[in-house]
């Protein structure tokens, strides 16, 4: 308990703390022009009140993950709380602001042409690739876990494919209207739900019989894997996660001025920080690791959610706590689409203003997606996390090199692109069905010399740049702003 309550005050703390020190570095100005004013289309480029952008922000980017990731997490034991609370404060939050405020000064650039820029033209079109990867596997899984949760809940009174089919829908609505036409204006009721369930489950955890465990470094996972590199994969969102810089860039199209960011960006990956928590707390609270990995094997982390919220809250109480976890994934895979469109039409120079030109991108993308709920849950996710992990080394390198280039303070993010590099290159180096099934050692060994190969790479990259004098914020005219 005294682990779970110190977790969660060093979140929040640290929004106030680092949160604003990673702010001061960056300089936001508010009497910049943002992109939802300069480049304002009516579509995607539309400006919205701060509040209902850091909730949109929030419901993006908390899909599947800080419930799914820290419940499978949990099978490590405590160790999983240590992750969470430092990869959200130190690399998670940081990823976000810079990759949301860096698009902000780049009239709301994706993540690829951000690479493309300041990284090159062989890293635009590798992280395109990655960023469309991604995309894909996560509005998938996020069609096959809610209506699973779903199914669960109503006891299969209605057909799970006739749940995928209704949630598939919805996703090709939220994908082609204007942002403000339905994310806009369903958000709020959706976000009341998912912070209703969620607090509900924390405080009925804290005051239940049930013990949260205290910190230990002892590797619990009752297959025995590793926690380095594999924890770290295994949580994503919630710590640290790439699909949030394919999110940020649809809020920086809509953010007011630059000095709302830390709310927006930093502030809602430390509210995401806090979900992760209360899930991994429940988890190990609730179930030995036996019995845990059994429910996970059984139906994925689904019968987990739905064990949890029914024990702690009751029969009303937990279905309002599993439509949260409903509205989590429901959430994210509805702009996880319509990023892959942004990001599409960004790459081929297709404009979006017209209904036919975003059905031109739309409709082949649902169409490999429903392809892709044929295959196996624990599949996709092994994918998934591999394909996040990358995109987020990728976009704090991409926040390296921007801090490099206008002689900040890099470290801030140099230290999690370092890390999250080294996990991703030695988990596919040492995972036998995903990677090269190295021994353990010798996937370390690779991992460190090609991460510092990459980190020489980097130095010689920023400094070309900052000897051609790279413009790194794009030209905007400045204005008031709005408060």
């Amino acid at each position: 308990m005294i682990t779970f309550l110190i977790a969660i005050s060093a979140l929040v703390l640290a929004y106030f703390t680092y949160g604003k020190y990673v702010e001061k570095i960056f300089e936001p100005n508010k009497k910049r022009q943002t992109p939802a004013y300069a480049n304002q289309d009516g579509v995607d480029y539309v400006p919205m009140h701060k509040q209902k952008n850091a909730l949109i922000q929030l419901l993006n980017i908390a899909g599947t993950g800080p419930i799914f990731g820290p419940i499978m997490g949990a099978l490590y034991g405590p160790v999983a709380f240590l992750w969470i609370v430092l990869g959200s404060i130190f690399a998670g939050a940081v990823h976000d602001y810079l990759t949301g405020m860096i698009s902000i000064r780049n009239r709301g650039a994706h993540i690829p042409e951000l690479a493309g820029k300041f990284l090159g033209n062989i890293s635009r079109h590798l992280v395109n690739a990655f960023a469309l990867l991604l995309l894909l596997l996560v509005g998938t899984v996020f069609v096959t876990t809610p209506a699973s949760l779903l199914h669960n809940l109503i006891d299969g009174k209605v057909a799970l494919i006739v749940i995928i089919l209704a949630i598939f829908a919805y996703y090709i609505l939220s994908t082609i209207l204007p942002i403000d036409k339905i994310i806009g204006r369903i958000y709020p009721f959706l976000g009341a739900i998912l912070l209703i369930g969620t607090i509900a489950v924390g405080v009925a955890l804290v005051f239940s019989d049930y013990q949260i465990p205290e910190l230990t470094l002892a590797n619990m996972h009752p297959g025995d894997l590793p926690i380095f590199p594999i924890l770290f994969l295994t949580i994503t969102c919630g710590a640290l996660s790439g699909f949030h810089a394919t999110q940020s860039p649809l809020i920086s199209r809509t953010a007011q001025n630059e000095k709302q960011g830390r709310y927006i960006f930093y502030g809602m990956m430390v509210a995401e920080g806090i979900i992760a928590m209360i899930w991994a707390a429940a988890a190990m609270s609730l179930f030995d690791g036996q019995g845990l990995q059994g429910l996970i094997s059984e139906g994925t982390a689904s019968l987990v959610v739905n064990e949890v919220s029914m024990t702690l809250l009751g029969a009303v109480g937990g279905t309002i706590a599993v439509l949260g976890a409903v509205v989590l994934p429901i959430t994210s895979g509805d702009t996880a689409f319509r990023a892959a469109r942004n990001i599409i039409a960004d790459y081929i120079n297709l404009g979006q203003t017209k209904l036919a030109k975003r059905l031109v991108i739309a409709i082949p993308m649902f169409v490999v997606s429903y392809w892709l709920t044929t295959i196996d849950f624990n599949i996709l996710w092994r994918y998934f996390s591999f394909a996040n992990q990358g995109t987020a080394a990728l976009a704090l390198w991409i926040g390296t090199m921007y801090l490099f280039v206008k002689r900040k303070n890099y470290v801030i993010s140099l230290v999690p692109a370092l890390f999250i590099t080294d996990m991703v290159l030695t988990y596919i180096l040492y995972d036998s069905n995903l990677g090269f099934g190295l021994s353990y050692q010798a996937a370390h060994t690779g991992g460190i010399v090609m991460t510092v190969f990459i980190s020489a790479l980097f130095f010689w990259k920023g400094n070309k740049n900052r000897e051609g004098k790279l413009i790194v914020d794009m030209e905007a005219p400045s204005f008031r702003g709005v408060a």
